[in-house]
C-alpha cells in the first residue's frame, strides 16, 4: 500500500492529500530517509512522522483493506512514541503562555523598558 493512503487509512491525517503532501516535505520518513506519497511499505516498517511539532515513531503492523474506525486502528499500528516527546511540547506551550496571553494586545511600556535594559546589558558584555 503506498506510504500516504497508509497515513489515511490509520487516520493520522484527515485526508490523503494532507498526507501526501507531509510526505513532499519530508515530514515522513523511513531509517532516516525522506519517502514519496507512492512508496510501497509492508509490515514491520518504522515510520518517522514530524507532526505538531512532535516526532511519531509508528510501526507499521498490517495493512489495513481500506480506513478503518478508530478504535481499531491500533491492530495496524504500534505507537513508538516516547512520552519526553509530549512532554517537551507541553512545556513549550507552557513557556509562551509564561509572557503574556495570546491577544492580550500590545506590550506596555515596562515591558519595552525591560527588553531595552536586558538589550543593552547583553550589548555591553
Amino acid at each position: 500500500m503506498r506510504i500516504d493512503k497508509y497515513l489515511w487509512c490509520i487516520r493520522f491525517y484527515k485526508t490523503r492529500t494532507i498526507a501526501a503532501e507531509a510526505c513532499k516535505k519530508n515530514h515522513v520518513r523511513i531509517d532516516g530517509s525522506p519517502l514519496k506519497p507512492s512508496k510501497e511499505i509492508y509490515g514491520g516498517e518504522k515510520l518517522t512522522i514530524r507532526h505538531n511539532q512532535i516526532n511519531y515513531i509508528i510501526e507499521v503492523l498490517e495493512i489495513p483493506q481500506n480506513r478503518v474506525g478508530a478504535k481499531i486502528v491500533d491492530l495496524y499500528r504500534r505507537d513508538l512514541t516516547p512520552v519526553s516527546a509530549f512532554e517537551n511540547k507541553e512545556a513549550l506551550r507552557l513557556a509562551q503562555d509564561y509572557y503574556r496571553k495570546k491577544g492580550t494586545g500590545r506590550p506596555t511600556k515596562k515591558d519595552r523598558r525591560d527588553l531595552e535594559d536586558y538589550i543593552d546589558e547583553n550589548e555591553s558584555e
